[in-house]
């Protein structure tokens, strides 16, 4: 209690400190409820466990059940438990959890996906909530302090935790005493809705345009309750010989612009997807001859910490901190270092399209398949399987200086070590068109779909990013779909309608992608 009492400085808040299980008496079947969080962290853990172990000790299943609304991913423990338990009616605008992707796929959790750069701005108006009158019953958000003004000091993420904050009539707030306090590491500005939103000022990524905290007020805040837990970060995924492959063609192509005037030597502005390629072109920067470079993205991940500390990196503007546990602990221990390094910002601003454009940031995210004319898919499997969502891949990639998308160029099926080509005629579902990307990269080389026209785009990507069991398969699609749509006049893309999918097909019937016939 003595290092609660340290961290909550509005001292009429003291009295409304509860237990968790005290908490449970805020929560009605239908609210709608938000909480914080982003990437898997900074999510409230301990009133949203006894809200489930109460349901399950109640025998509540089913019946107390909400929409839920964060910034992004949330802890998939938390999430896959209440998805178990029937918990979860609605939920935007992103999930991770096999438990909560089974029900959403399965139609048990209605859910929508959304760019997270609009999404905020979109729940801000009410658009998610109109029903019940644009607002939110109640948020749980974690946080690290509270001022002495009832200011909310977030954790490890800012996500649309201030949007969340002013759309709740009610907030419960979780401090969590086993982290340090994140005072001063957070840019939080006004909130205003169009036609009176102002600019962000922002010239450098290192200027700060808001305060350190989510103004709230005591008002509100209905109880505060201690959490001791820290942040389980999921494991960082190492590198494998494909990926980095994929990262020596990345690195090889910032080189090039740079040569030719393109990119200056520090490069634009990064932002990078979560995984081990965007582990492995993050790696590849930090031992490679580029230095100065400076991060613009939603999630800063371990990678990008080594070359922070040593400079090769500058500084670092993010929505949240989606670290390993070995990450965490080499941040706490290098503490004041990074908190001069690393700013925490609400997705509103970390994912502006106007933002991104103008500070020329280069985003490079990765699908699950490109097509041979530019578009990617991002969401869908087969065009209907949810996976996770969108998240922020769309926001960076329709906006920014240069989009790179990068995958394998195969992937292994149950019973093909190469059964799925990642490129394929067309996508069965389209999250980044042709319009907005520029290039595709796989281990197999590097497509630069700049100033080409379509059929110039396919063969580049077939003869580049194309794995060479499946490279003489789209050849022959292409050759075919221009000798049937060219002599029609119907060739500026050209396909082959009723036939496009067939490689899908038989990965659904032989488990493999590979036909011998595209009859």
């Amino acid at each position: 209690m003595s290092e609660l009492r340290n961290r909550i400085r509005d001292e009429a808040l003291l009295a409304k400190v509860v237990s968790p299980e005290d908490a449970v008496r805020f929560f009605r079947p239908g609210m709608n409820l938000g909480w914080s969080g982003f990437g898997s962290n900074g999510n409230p853990k301990v009133v949203t466990m006894a809200l489930a172990d109460h349901v399950e000790r109640n025998g509540l299943q089913g019946k107390l059940r909400f929409s839920v609304f964060t910034g992004g991913s949330v802890a998939a423990e938390v999430e896959n438990r209440w998805a178990a338990l029937g918990m979860i009616d609605r939920r935007f605008p992103y999930q991770l959890g096999d438990v909560i992707r089974n029900a959403v796929n399965t139609g048990a959790v209605r859910m929508g996906d959304r760019h997270l750069g609009l999404y905020a701005e979109e729940l801000q108006n009410g658009f998610y909530t109109k029903d019940s009158g644009g607002r939110l019953d109640l948020a749980i958000v974690e946080a690290t302090a509270i001022t002495e003004e009832g200011g909310i000091v977030l954790s490890t993420t800012v996500a649309a935790a201030p949007e969340i904050i002013h759309l709740a009539d009610k907030v419960i707030v979780e401090i969590n005493t086993a982290l340090p306090s994140f005072e001063g590491m957070h840019d939080i500005p006004a909130l205003r809705r169009p036609p009176d939103k102002e600019p962000y000022l922002i010239r450098k990524i290192d200027d700060r345009i808001g305060t350190p905290f989510v103004p709230c007020g005591r008002d509100k805040i209905v109880a505060v309750v201690e959490s001791r837990q820290a942040d389980d970060g999921p494991p960082l995924l190492a590198t494998d010989e494909a990926s980095e492959r994929i990262a020596a063609h990345i690195l090889d192509f910032f080189a090039f612009e740079v040569r030719h005037g393109r990119l200056p030597r520090n490069l634009h502005p990064l932002q990078s997807g979560i995984g081990n390629i965007g582990n492995a072109v993050v790696g590849g920067l930090a031992k490679g001859d580029f230095s100065g470079v400076r991060i613009w993205t939603e999630v800063l991940q371990d990678t990008m910490l080594e070359p922070l500390e040593s400079g090769k990196f500058t500084f670092a503007s993010t929505s949240g901190l989606a670290l390993s546990n070995p990450g965490f602990r080499r941040l706490y221990d290098r503490w004041e270092s990074y908190r001069r390094k690393v700013v925490l910002r609400p997705q509103q601003i970390s994912n502006s399209a106007e933002l991104i454009h103008r500070l020329g940031v280069i985003g490079m995210n990765t699908p699950l398949e490109i097509d041979i004319y530019g578009h990617a898919n991002s969401t869908h499997a087969n065009g209907t399987r949810l996976i996770n969502g969108i998240g922020g891949s769309g926001d960076f990639l329709r906006n920014a200086y240069l989009s790179l998308m990068h995958t394998p160029s195969a992937r292994p099926s149950k019973s093909d070590p190469t059964g799925i080509s990642c490129v394929v005629p067309m996508v069965t579902h389209v999250d980044h068109t042709e319009h907005d990307l520029h290039v595709f990269v796989t281990e197999q080389g590097l497509a630069d779909m700049r100033g080409l026209s379509p059929v110039e785009r396919a063969q580049t990507v077939i003869d580049r990013c194309a794995h060479p069991d499946y490279r003489p398969i789209l050849q022959d699609y292409l050759d075919r779909a221009k000798r049937e749509c060219l002599p029609k006049a119907a060739g500026h893309m050209p396909h082959m309608l009723f036939k496009v999918f067939r490689m899908q097909q038989s990965l659904v019937e032989r488990g493999t992608m590979k036909i011998a016939s595209w009859d």
